[in-house]
């Protein structure tokens, strides 16, 4: 499973480095905690966290289906591939909120193959 795990961990620290960026753009544009709303370019950096936080729930457990029930590197790939579409979404998010498309959708995409392969072959087994 050391792809899966390899994959995992590549997504919690981009996970991670998003938290980073908001934390550093409250700073930055002054929004103080509890508040999350203010600048628009904090908005954004914000959503980008907050997106992915939400995306993780869907996709790390597909993840680890996937790679238990069929294919730890295949897993491990399409994991990687998703922390990339996310890395992705975020630099679209940052640019211009309306331009975000393209990210979220193949990282959905790839997290949404996850679960129909693991559900898929778990049954089969």
């Amino acid at each position: 499973m050391r792809f899966t795990v390899l994959a995992t961990f590549m997504a919690l620290i981009a996970y991670n480095w998003f938290f980073v960026k908001v934390a550093r753009a409250r700073q930055q544009f002054g929004v103080k905690a509890p508040k999350t709303t203010g600048d628009e370019n904090f908005e954004r950096i914000f959503r980008v966290q907050q997106n992915t936080a939400e995306q993780l729930i869907f996709f790390l457990p597909s993840l680890w289906l996937f790679g238990f029930y069929l294919s730890d590197q295949l897993a491990g790939l399409l994991g990687l591939c998703w922390t990339g579409a996310r890395v992705f979404h975020a630099a679209e998010y940052y640019a211009d909120a309306k331009k975000r498309g393209a990210g979220a959708m193949l990282s959905w995409i790839i997290a949404f193959i996850l679960l129909m392969g693991g559900t898929i072959a778990a049954l089969l087994k």
